[in-house]
């Protein structure tokens, strides 16, 4: 995807005009007409009124250069995101229906898009955070999807995020969150010194305040980074994932931890076992690159697993990757290589990014796939 021209995606086939409004991370926005969906450039986080304003004015811009009058306002689950605001006023505005798409439901459903998948696909989503339909954070996620259709058939084994949004920028305190976990919180004042707000995190911690659960893989990332001391505080985002990968890299290929994860009977992939390793392996001062590689390796060798026992159970073919967590290379490409064969087709970005400058793409199609008569008019 470029960023100084609108993203022509070709769909299988005509449906009505709709207008999605993408997330609030790197955001872009998405209008189809007839065949064609053309998804802006990117307008990036609406955090400040200067991306709103942009925004507005690429909403106005698409809309008098592509004709045709929208006939459905799509958004994210999240309301309080501006995306979501802003479409469910335009909705009421112009008077058509207006639909709200799950995050990851939408993250796979641009790959389906792109793919022309019709069909029903199991949909890894690996992210961030985004609204799960049960009102938590999700980010590792186990889909069945079929069309406008979305089904969670399993999750990463949540964790605290102590001090909610904070956490994605500070790894120690999701490090923290795991010897929580473990019942180790005495030391989190220990191991991270430097923090002025260790004490306060484990009190957090140990009291349930503002400790909201994730099962996002993008927080395993900062967990495991936490453990081995690579960046416990981040200057930008991923920082601390994106360092864990060019170690891994650095180090090159090795086998994953054995036991280092567990699916549970209602299809948890947990990998508190491969954590407890790092926290151990930080402990006896070992290389943090095989370290990273050996998190990388296990981290494919659970997924993969996951994947397959959900691919022989549902009997589906089709593998679609979606969220920021792929544009790691070695997740990426390890997946790929071990999951693609002759019978299980893996699928994952072509001309758009698998991370959240994707999602208005993913919401028009799952508008599209619903059909104007299932959506509903604003309240009167």
């Amino acid at each position: 995807m470029t960023d100084s021209a609108d993203t022509v995606i070709t769909l299988p086939g005509s449906g009505p005009t709709v207008l999605a409004c993408g997330a609030w991370l790197k955001n872009t926005l998405c209008l189809t007409q007839q065949d064609k969906a053309y998804v802006s450039p990117l307008i990036g986080d609406l955090d400040s009124l200067d991306a709103r304003e942009r925004f507005e004015q690429t909403v106005n811009r698409l809309c008098t250069t592509f004709p045709l009058p929208v006939e459905i306002v799509v958004h994210d689950l999240h309301p309080d995101f501006y995306s979501s605001q802003f479409a469910q006023a335009y909705a009421e505005h112009h008077e058509i229906p207006v639909l709200a798409v799950q995050h990851h439901h939408a993250h796979i459903a641009a790959i389906c898009a792109e793919h022309h998948l019709n069909q029903p696909v199991l949909g890894l989503a690996l992210d961030g955070v985004g609204l799960g339909t049960d009102n938590t954070l999700w980010g590792g996620e186990l889909l069945r999807v079929d069309g406008a259709q979305v089904q969670r058939i399993g999750h990463l084994a949540p964790l605290a995020l102590p001090g909610g949004d904070r956490a994605a920028r500070e790894p120690w305190r999701m490090a923290a969150a795991v010897l929580a976990k473990l019942g180790r919180g005495s030391e989190i004042t220990q191991r991270f010194t430097k923090q002025s707000a260790a004490a306060t995190v484990a009190t957090m911690l140990d009291n349930n305040l503002n400790c909201p659960q994730t099962s996002s893989m993008g927080r395993l990332f900062d967990a495991a980074a936490g453990l081995l001391d690579i960046y416990p505080v981040q200057m930008h985002e991923a920082q601390a994932a994106v360092q864990l990968q060019k170690l891994a890299e650095e180090h090159g290929p090795t086998k994953g931890l054995a036991q280092g994860y567990q699916i549970t009977a209602d299809n948890i992939l947990d990998f508190t076992p491969l954590l407890v390793s790092l926290l151990d392996w930080a402990d006896a001062k070992r290389s943090i690159s095989e370290a990273a590689a050996l998190f990388h390796a296990t981290l494919i060798d659970g997924l993969t697993g996951w994947i397959n026992e959900a691919a022989y159970r549902y009997n589906i073919a089709h593998l679609a990757l979606g969220g920021g967590c792929f544009h790691n290379r070695l997740l990426c490409n390890g997946l790929l290589q071990r999951l693609t064969t002759p019978v299980f087709q893996v699928h994952g970005a072509l001309q758009m990014r698998p991370d959240d400058s994707a999602i208005a793409l993913g919401q028009a199609w799952v508008a599209l796939q619903l059909g104007s008569s299932q959506t509903h008019r604003p309240r009167e």
